[in-house]
């Protein structure tokens, strides 16, 4: 090489000189000022030297990512603050956000305060876990779906919806430690809000109760609050779809409410029209399971285990696998045992309800004026109600 180099060949760095362009955006320490000082009568973009072995392609790529989520939350919060308030929707400054309650499937639920009321805060945060878009673009469109459902609905055995929020950053997180501070979370978080409810799930409620039992007339009236719930979402044509004693809560006075509405949805005209495994197994119906057409009847099956858990206290199906229920309850009929003690009103609607034909089973409207025919009076369940001591129909004790 020449040693008399031009002038721009001597501002053009050696090899040994090259630019370690990760470095420096890791580092934070690029920035325009730098840039355009190097650049005036010095280096030009088609003149720099790169080594491809200091380019770290995994760093850029992670900075690309978050650079690129960034913009989209940007432009999804733009949007939102442009588009019309939809009625069901919230003023964010008016929440305040207490403690951590739950973690599940479908979003984080928080206590909180909203406008005076004690409220339920089940948060969706799309960014969480890197989603892509399409992944974010199922859990937007599963949290409106929910919003649309709950908003419109009742009933004193439905849990009462207050509002929801989409797209907004105003939100402020407690953290677990109370000395450190409240975060903001990303512009992709939505929530909806529902009457806090402090007695808790009816599965933990039962779980409880797994030696002692309850007494008849508790078993009857929890049944009836969970069957008028589902009664009235099926006049309103909504199949809930995930009936279990998780999805329903207690309040001050044992009053049962349904929750949960994630995967609810306006029953089809045409039974074709809804397929899929959807549910959890051990209450999801035959016809689900095996990929059928299904209607509210999936629901009426789900209330026959649940009035069975209710009356036991007990898992339907402790011993067995996730695969084993489903070969089974579609193949063999398998259902959960029936204690002995139960009386034939009881046992009677749990049949009925978890037939195979869904065409046999009552509607819900049915099952109410059974449970509400049945005296309680002379007791009748697992333990009468001036006794302490629990029906040995199962042994050993099994929990939820």
């Amino acid at each position: 090489m020449d040693p008399e180099m031009s002038e721009e060949g001597r501002d053009r760095p050696e090899s040994g000189e090259a630019v370690d362009v990760t470095k420096s955006m890791a580092s934070g320490k690029t920035s325009e000022k730098s840039l355009s000082e190097k650049s005036v009568g010095s280096l030009s973009s088609k003149d720099m030297i790169f080594r491809a072995d200091k380019i770290d392609l995994k760093s850029l790529d992670l900075q690309l990512e978050k650079h690129l989520s960034r913009v989209w939350s940007k432009n999804l919060e733009t949007q939102s603050s442009q588009r019309p308030r939809e009625v069901w929707e919230i003023d964010p400054t008016k929440l305040e956000i207490l403690y951590l309650v739950a973690q599940g499937t479908y979003g984080t639920v928080y206590r909180g305060t909203y406008d005076g009321q004690d409220v339920a805060v089940k948060l969706l945060d799309w960014e969480d876990g890197m989603k892509t878009a399409a992944e974010a673009a199922e859990i937007r469109a599963s949290f409106k779906q929910e919003v649309s459902v709950w908003h419109k609905l009742n009933h004193p055995n439905v849990t009462r919806f207050v509002g929801a929020s989409m797209g907004t950053s105003q939100f402020k997180i407690p953290k677990k430690n109370p000395s450190e501070s409240s975060t903001n979370l990303p512009p992709r978080a939505c929530c909806v809000l529902v009457e806090f409810l402090p007695g808790g799930t009816l599965k933990t409620y039962l779980f409880k109760n797994r030696k002692k039992k309850l007494p008849f007339k508790v078993v009857i009236q929890l049944a009836l609050d969970l069957s008028r719930g589902l009664s009235y979402l099926h006049s309103e044509r909504i199949v809930h779809r995930d009936v279990k004693a998780e999805n329903m809560l207690l309040g001050t006075q044992r009053t049962l409410k349904i929750a949960d509405f994630g995967v609810a949805r306006v029953e089809a005209q045409n039974p074709r029209d809804m397929t899929g495994e959807t549910g959890t197994l051990g209450y999801m119906a035959p016809e689900v399971l095996d990929g059928k057409p299904y209607n509210r009847k999936c629901d009426v099956y789900s209330f026959g285990i649940c009035l069975w858990e209710i009356y036991c206290c007990d898992l339907p199906y402790p011993d067995l696998s996730f695969a084993d229920i489903s070969s089974a309850v579609v193949r063999q009929n398998l259902r959960p045992d029936i204690p002995r003690c139960c009386p034939s009103s009881v046992s009677n609607i749990m049949k009925r309800c978890w037939d195979a034909n869904p065409e046999k089973r009552p509607e819900m409207d049915e099952v109410v004026r059974l449970l509400e025919s049945i005296d309680t009076s002379k007791g009748g369940g697992m333990i009468p109600d001036d006794q302490a001591a629990r029906c040995f129909c199962f042994a050993p004790t099994r929990g939820p």
